[in-house]
């Protein structure tokens, strides 16, 4: 079923774009809550002659988007997490703690157009900020263990733990045994 977007939804769409998707979406999600129309042969004319007439309109709107996008750019985040001691993160980091750190930097994004696959354990992602349909930043986001000194604390314990009981099974050199004496004679 074609469509017709009357705002942006992440993952599917921008504005005024004709996208497919499932008959039950459009029905019974898109149509109702207002997000789309179908598109019918004279809303696709509507589509056409509305663009044509706010080009301009769309120029600078994609302008002041490359104005907020120059923002971020060379903005790298290293986000801390509580992490267990296999690198496996407590919960996950992503749009929304990505958000918070550009609100501590002092770059007001709002995280509903922030998309990044939730990070799990430590490592390197990317947040991709969309500002327009044809403007988005990649913004590189390094999560690392908040904890790091008590971690590696703890593994040093358990690797000394792990060689401590090796060296006590290490082999040793039995006493010889004294041979059995004969039972005293009475």
């Amino acid at each position: 079923m074609e469509i017709i977007l009357k705002e942006d939804i992440i993952g599917l769409g921008f504005k005024n774009d004709i996208v497919n998707v499932k008959s039950g979406y459009g029905r019974n999600y898109l149509i109702p809550q207002g997000k789309g129309v179908i598109a019918s042969p004279s809303a696709k004319k509507i589509l056409a002659e509305n663009l044509r007439q706010q080009a301009h309109k769309l120029a600078a709107q994609k302008a002041a988007a490359e104005e907020r996008a120059k923002v971020l750019e060379g903005v790298e985040l290293v986000i801390p997490a509580k992490v267990s001691i296999t690198g496996q993160l407590y919960g996950s980091v992503g749009a929304a703690q990505v958000a918070e750190e550009l609100a501590k930097m002092g770059k007001e994004i709002d995280r509903k157009i922030i998309t990044m696959k939730d990070a799990k354990k430590v490592g390197d992602y990317v947040a991709q900020v969309h500002f327009h349909k044809e403007v988005t930043v990649d913004v590189p986001v390094k999560v690392v263990a908040e904890n790091a000194d008590e971690l590696k604390a703890i593994e040093d314990a358990e690797k000394a733990l792990r060689e401590a009981p090796a060296a006590e099974e290490a082999p040793v050199e039995e006493a010889p045994e004294a041979e059995e004496e004969a039972p005293a004679a009475e």
